[in-house]
């Protein structure tokens, strides 16, 4: 099932972005170890759970249609031994992909993501940023673009401990090149806020710039969300509190990740369940409707994982709960499912 679905989904990704190797002359030994292969490795995980799903039901649809299952049961083994070394390859499966998340994927994924930053990516563009970084510094621009490292409409505000305004630096045009702590300011100006008199400072000329260092990065306030798929748990947990020191509105979007690497793996157990119960009953119509029912569950449960992640990143729903409550309702359907199972 995973090599079936992992080809189709390869063969429709080159579809798309053939033309953009081709164009950015990406070399075919990247395109295949450095994408494809961290491309199955990602997906394949992230998948893996419904690909178990599908191969349960396929499988015990199977046995049930040649009458496997009906000899087990009336010799007197209850459903649940059936069921126990579904269970057992649950296990290992869920195990192994609890270990890709934490600890594989990451490195895997740096490799994947700086592939597609190199050929094929868009040009990272952001509008109306704000943060709030260490040191009670509030900086916020208007635009930015990662071809030319630069921003326009650039201001940041310095804080004392009280939380009063002490200086207000504005500039038309900024530029922290090579992701360093080196920043240049084009046309600015700096307001000292004292008692009783206030200081201004100002370029004397038109394009005159100040050379300064600053505790942050451009490429960190403009980073793409996927980055935090390149992050390892003890990463993910402090970059997630740097993000919400920061004010930034990203932070359920990263909680979302952070849980997930853990309530994905254990979707396993309870989507194996419900495909055992589902189709260990023998079907006039064959396997075939034994599928489709399992496939109407499979999109049911996306549908709310997509809905509890959405009511997290848009109305405060908490993260965690949010991760697992599709877990939590499926696991009573399958319980629900596995006590109508035939015994």
């Amino acid at each position: 099932m995973l090599g079936v679905i992992m080809i189709l989904a390869m063969v429709f990704d080159l579809a798309e972005r053939l033309g953009e190797f081709i164009e950015k002359k990406a070399p075919v030994k990247a395109i295949i170890f450095d994408y494809y292969l961290n491309f199955i490795v990602y997906f394949g995980n992230l998948f893996s759970p419904l690909i178990v799903f599908v191969a349960v039901i396929w499988f015990t649809a199977k046995m049930a249609q040649n009458s496997e299952i009906i000899p087990m049961l009336n010799s007197g083994r209850p459903f649940r031994r059936i069921l126990r070394p579904y269970m057992i390859g649950a296990t290992i499966l869920m195990l192994i992909s609890l270990g890709l998340n934490h600890i594989l994927l990451p490195e895997s994924n740096k490799v994947r993501l700086k592939f597609e930053e190199d050929y094929y990516r868009n040009i990272r563009t952001v509008a109306d940023y704000f943060a709030e970084f260490p040191g009670k510094k509030v900086v916020y621009f208007d635009s930015y673009r990662s071809d030319l490292d630069r921003a326009l409409g650039f201001v940041m505000e310095n804080r004392n401990e009280n939380n009063e305004l002490v200086s207000i630096l504005k500039a038309n045009q900024v530029i922290n090149s090579d992701s360093t702590d080196n920043w240049r300011l084009t046309d600015y100006h700096i307001r000292y806020i004292g008692n009783p008199h206030d200081e201004l400072v100002f370029s004397t000329t038109s394009g005159r710039y100040l050379d300064t260092v600053f505790p942050f990065k451009l490429s960190e306030m403009a980073q793409r969300a996927t980055v935090v798929q390149t992050l390892g748990y003890t990463e993910l947990k402090e970059f997630i509190q740097k993000e919400k020191d920061k004010g930034s509105a990203n932070v359920a979007f990263y909680e979302i990740e952070l849980y997930q690497r853990t309530s994905f793996p254990f979707a396993t157990y309870v989507l194996t369940l419900i495909g055992m119960s589902v189709s260990s009953r023998k079907s006039r119509g064959g396997v075939g409707v034994n599928i489709a029912v399992g496939l109407l569950l499979a999109f049911i449960y996306i549908f709310a994982m997509k809905v509890t992640s959405v009511a997290a990143e848009n109305v405060g729903f908490p993260s965690m709960v949010a991760v697992w409550i599709p877990n939590i309702i499926f696991a009573v359907l399958g319980l629900i499912l596995y006590r109508l199972a035939p015994k």
